[in-house]
């Protein structure tokens, strides 16, 4: 079974919520992702999804934008952090998911992308410039094992949601704003609806995922939803070394959910 299915099916029968923190790789140097991921597995993170660096990202905000410009200078390519990944695999035993734009991997090769993956212990991929519509040009990495996640926006309506969670592998990635990633201190009313919605038409677990920065966020969005995602508040505090709020966000997710 895939390494990533097999956590959040554990998470599901412990009746836990998944939490899965992004990081950037490379960002102060990739001598930095072992420590990184250990401390995440120590933590208590599901898994975790590991970003790929590019010059022109679509869905990122201005903190991740800042630590792929940071993991570029420091001289990142896909291809190194594939190296790195396989150098440590036996000593990281949480899933890894890879978050990259799909210039990065068609530029990569596919066949040589889809092989490295797998020698790297990789358990899934987010490409998020890819619809569905195109991602049978990406049909080598499934077939290998490795799902590839799908998104699905606050302005998804109803059929293309239907469309999108049909035959999804992994899980649903619901995206909770309507715009690029960053923390925010409020979410729109209409996001426990549309997640609740979501999980209704989705035969695989649904996590949230953009703009939750506190335990309060994680506390309220899982009550909706399989569990959370965070990306700009865990670069921020590895970036300023308050690992200890990261901890406090994933403690959040584990708390029962209120009634």
């Amino acid at each position: 079974m895939n390494k990533l299915t097999k956590a959040l099916e554990e998470c599901q029968a412990k009746q836990e919520k998944a939490f899965i923190p992004y990081i950037m790789a490379g960002d102060g140097g990739l001598e930095r992702l072992k420590s990184q991921l250990l401390f995440l597995e120590k933590s208590g993170a599901t898994a975790v999804e590991l970003g790929i660096p590019f010059s022109d990202p679509v869905a990122d905000g201005p903190v991740i934008q800042q630590a792929g410009l940071r993991s570029l200078g420091e001289g990142t390519t896909l291809k190194a952090v594939l190296k790195k990944v396989m150098e440590i695999k036996n000593e990281v035993n949480i899933p890894i998911i890879f978050m990259g734009y799909s210039n990065s991997i068609l530029a990569y090769g596919l066949k040589e992308f889809t092989e490295d993956c797998l020698h790297a212990g990789i358990s899934g991929c987010i490409i998020p410039d890819v619809p569905i519509e195109e991602e049978a040009m990406f049909s080598s990495i499934k077939t290998a094992g490795i799902v590839l996640i799908r998104l699905v926006t606050l302005t998804s309506s109803k059929d293309r949601i239907t469309e999108i969670t049909a035959g999804a592998e992994g899980f649903i990635y619901a995206v909770t704003v309507k715009g690029i990633t960053g923390a925010r201190n409020v979410f729109g009313g209409e996001l426990g609806g549309y997640l609740k919605k979501v999980k209704e038409l989705s035969p695989v677990p649904v996590l949230a995922g953009f703009g939750i920065s506190t335990p309060e966020h994680v506390r309220d969005t899982i009550q909706s939803c399989d569990g959370v995602i965070v990306g700009s508040k865990i670069i921020e505090c590895f970036e300023t070394g308050k690992e200890e709020q990261i901890q406090e966000l994933i403690r959040a997710s584990k708390e029962l959910v209120r009634k």
